[in-house]
């Protein structure tokens, strides 16, 4: 389709130059036009389909994307993790390695049983768990290493380990609904644009994680050597990362209940 190809390089080009201009807002400015021209695309691509069929589409990939552009805490986490619980680069190392692998084994083991579960209820117990699987992080910026040393005899480094061990599994299985939701929708004769504009959408659903980070760190400012602010910040990420996808599934997630049962056709 050239009017999608050509509006693309158009597409890259403007972003391109806003990306470099230097004024405030570019970032935002260029998420929003981002944002605009994948929808554009988008509902041409699946223009051919019923409306049913595009309603499902847009409340499944709106809470898709909710959840994937749940904030982070930035990178005061990681430097409180150096500078005060002295995990140096071999350690966090070890930790990057253990989750990329865990994740990867989570994801084939857990795929086929997710794809056959309402994205509604897939999501729903995956904001949950990552909710609740990010606790010992909070509790190790509270003290909760020194507690666990003197009392059980292992210290934060154990507590990373396990905790890294047990949220890993869930870090791609986000990705498996909106697999499955390509898979089932795809038009036909436009597999590729479409499967291309949902990774793109995908993608931005992750900019605006990174957005909303920003925000929090500009609200909780956490520098080197100075986290005071630390440990509100996390639970500040922790509950929009929980409350509003939470809502986001309450509001639309009956709208797509009959995904589950094309899932398993």
């Amino acid at each position: 389709d050239w009017r999608i190809l050509g509006g693309g390089i158009v597409f890259g080009a403007v972003v391109a130059a806003l990306a470099y201009a230097d004024f405030p807002g570019n970032q935002e400015i260029v998420f929003a036009v981002s944002l605009a021209v994948v929808i554009a695309m988008l509902i041409r691509v699946v223009g051919d389909l019923d409306a049913d069929t595009k309603r499902k589409i847009f409340y499944a990939a709106l809470i898709i994307f909710i959840f994937r552009a749940a904030p982070s805490v930035g990178s005061g986490y990681t430097w409180f993790t150096m500078d005060v619980l002295g995990f140096d680069e071999a350690f966090q190392g070890v930790l990057a390695q253990i989750g990329t692998a865990l994740a990867l084994i989570g994801t084939w083991l857990f795929s086929d049983a997710i794809t056959r579960r309402p994205v509604t209820q897939v999501l729903l117990w995956l904001t949950v768990a990552t909710a609740v699987l990010s606790l010992p992080s909070l509790g190790l910026t509270m003290g909760l290493h020194t507690w666990t040393e003197s009392t059980f005899g292992f210290g934060a480094r154990t507590i990373a380990i396990v905790d890294t061990a047990a949220s890993s599994p869930f870090v791609q299985l986000s990705m498996i609904p909106l697999l499955t939701l390509c898979a089932i929708y795809a038009p036909e004769g436009r597999r590729a644009s479409w499967f291309a504009l949902m990774a793109s959408l995908m993608n931005l659903a992750l900019v605006a994680a990174a957005l909303q980070t920003k925000y929090l760190n500009m609200a909780l400012v956490v520098e080197r050597g100075s986290y005071g602010n630390l440990p509100a910040l996390l639970v500040a990420a922790m509950f929009i990362g929980l409350a509003v996808p939470l809502a986001v599934i309450l509001v639309f997630g009956r709208k797509i209940n009959g995904e589950a049962r094309a899932a398993k056709g």
